[in-house]
């Protein structure tokens, strides 16, 4: 009989346990998140930047191809500055200013980065030179 009063109990506990479970947010969806700019070309400027840009939450996304609620908001963001006349590169130095470098998958080419850049061609040619040296090597022996 205990056992059935605490099953029962834990029942009509239960909903109250999962409400924030199944709560959803208070604000009301971006405008734009889903919905596609009525001016084809506009459109069109919208996706190809959204499409360079990373999803903050999902991180290997686009924010074109996310179904997460940040990638939802900043779609509508970048559509909503299109449709006021914003050029794309100048609503991507926006997002890289607000959100760092990092969320462009657009490289940039800032001094700091010169290393990296110049790393593949320093590698290129020490393989070079070491592979000139064994066939020096090879035709002596």
């Amino acid at each position: 009989m205990r056992m059935l009063i605490a099953l029962l109990a834990l029942m009509l506990g239960a909903p109250a346990f999962a409400q924030p479970a199944f709560a959803q947010s208070a604000l009301p969806p971006a405008p734009y998140a889903d919905r596609q700019i009525d001016d084809p070309a506009l459109e069109k400027k919208a996706r190809t930047l959204m499409e360079t840009i990373r999803c903050l939450t999902c991180q290997s996304q686009s924010i074109a191809d996310s179904n997460a609620s940040m990638a939802g908001d900043l779609r509508s963001q970048v559509r909503e500055r299109i449709m006021k006349g914003e050029e794309p590169e100048h609503i991507r130095a926006w997002l890289i200013e607000r959100y760092g470098d990092w969320v462009s998958y657009e490289p940039t080419a800032e001094p700091i980065l010169w290393p990296l850049w110049a790393a593949p061609l320093v590698l290129l040619g020490l393989g070079l030179l070491l592979l000139r040296g064994r066939i020096k090597r090879g035709r002596r022996s």
